[in-house]
């Protein structure tokens, strides 16, 4: 019983999963802005190879 009891207060794991969580978060932010900066890379790039033709 007393083991279930400190099972139960343990939030280590909790703590785990919501680093994991923020991690996660900030994955998808930085791979959604890079999708975008990319997009405008292209076509700035393009400008810029039409230009020098």
């Amino acid at each position: 019983m007393v083991t279930f009891k400190k099972f139960i207060r343990d939030e280590s794991g909790a703590t785990a999963i919501e680093y994991g969580l923020i991690a996660a978060g900030i994955a998808v932010a930085i791979i959604a802005a890079v999708q975008g900066i990319g997009g405008n890379l292209k076509t700035t790039f393009g400008k810029v190879e039409d230009a020098l033709k």
